[in-house]
């Protein structure tokens, strides 16, 4: 298939090409697809699996139903349950197919959606079809692959790159047609503008260690259907100098024009590097005072009373109090307009 542009009503939000290749199969079992809906812009590119013509089928299906059910939804749910819906009723429509025809029984496909508004952005996947965000040439995010591989790299047992080059990488443990009890995982990202969303098959990541795939999607001296084209080329020159036979390769890049409406929130470690700050800066200011403190009561003590020294301390306490009680206040500021944004967003 040839390089494809991705067009939405609103040109400001955002850039996109899509491309999906044969590489050196038989026959092309990646599908995507995307569309316009009332959410916002979605696009989905799935990987079919299959003897004969079942990949094709599945991923085809998956495709078509995803977009469906997301387009055909209401306004009334949460969107991340919209999105959920949308693929398990994929993947009831793989079984369903599967079981009206025997050529097509044990087909099955994974799953990426990107979902995209001025808001926000929804990212899903199932199997090991994956997603990247990049930012300024570095990954943000990205989806964690649903395979037997990928199991032994949450465990720590092997590395990511140990795992790309695992004669056992091809073994996903969560994809559309396995079950009708399908677990989809479900995201909602902030983006900025100029990020990248990236969403390709397992014959593009799987063809080439992660930080040169980085690399390439992250190149801003190249238009970014280039990009996309150059990617998609470099693959499939690399698999037939190998002696072809390579995988199926689809390629999503949407690159966004404007910042959403989310927010990144503060992780964990940011807030507890902020607490560790603000407490040194009050043993720091506490510390200082009592110094000053001590230092003019001892020269204080030959000329004044004590009741003068006392008088000063408690001033000084005081102040103390004043300060730390700001601080404190400037701290719950600073929260309440996170919560704020985050309700409102």
């Amino acid at each position: 298939m040839e390089l494809k542009t991705l067009h939405n009503n609103d040109n400001d939000i955002f850039v996109g090409f899509a491309e999906s290749r044969i590489g050196g199969r038989p026959e092309n079992q990646d599908s995507y697809g995307f569309k316009e809906t009332h959410f916002g812009f979605l696009l989905t590119v799935c990987d079919g699996m299959g003897g004969g013509p079942g990949g094709k089928t599945a991923s085809s299906i998956a495709v078509q139903e995803i977009i469906a059910g997301i387009d055909e939804a209401n306004d009334e749910e949460e969107l991340s349950n919209i999105i959920i819906k949308a693929v398990r009723r994929a993947n009831m429509a793989i079984l369903e197919a599967g079981n009206e025809n025997p050529s097509l029984k044990g087909m099955g496909s994974t799953a990426t959606v990107l979902l995209l508004s001025d808001k926000s952005a929804f990212v899903a996947h199932v199997g090991d079809s994956r997603v990247y965000q990049i930012r300024s040439g570095k990954k943000i995010f990205r989806t964690f692959d649903h395979s037997m591989v990928f199991e032994l790299v949450k465990q720590k047992v092997i590395t990511e790159e140990q795992a790309r080059l695992s004669a056992q990488s091809n073994i996903i443990t969560r994809a559309l047609g396995m079950q009708p009890d399908l677990q989809v995982d479900v995201v909602e990202r902030p983006y900025e503008k100029g990020d990248r969303f990236v969403l390709c098959s397992d014959g593009i990541h799987g063809s080439m260690p992660e930080k040169e795939l980085l690399k390439m999607a992250a190149n801003r001296k190249t238009a970014l259907g280039a990009v996309l084209d150059d990617i998609a080329t470099y693959v499939d020159n690399m698999g037939r100098s190998n002696g072809g036979g390579h995988d199926n390769l689809t390629l999503a890049i949407v690159e966004t024009k404007i910042n959403s409406k989310l927010r990144e929130t503060m992780s964990k470690q940011v807030k507890n590097i902020l607490m560790v700050l603000t407490a040194c800066c009050i043993i720091s200011f506490i510390c200082n005072i009592w110094q000053a403190v001590g230092s003019g009561k001892s020269a204080e003590v030959a000329a004044q009373a004590d009741s003068t020294v006392i008088a000063q301390k408690d001033t000084v306490i005081n102040q103390q109090a004043e300060a730390i009680k700001q601080l404190k206040a400037e701290i719950d500021l600073l929260n309440n307009k996170i919560k704020k944004q985050q309700t409102n967003n």
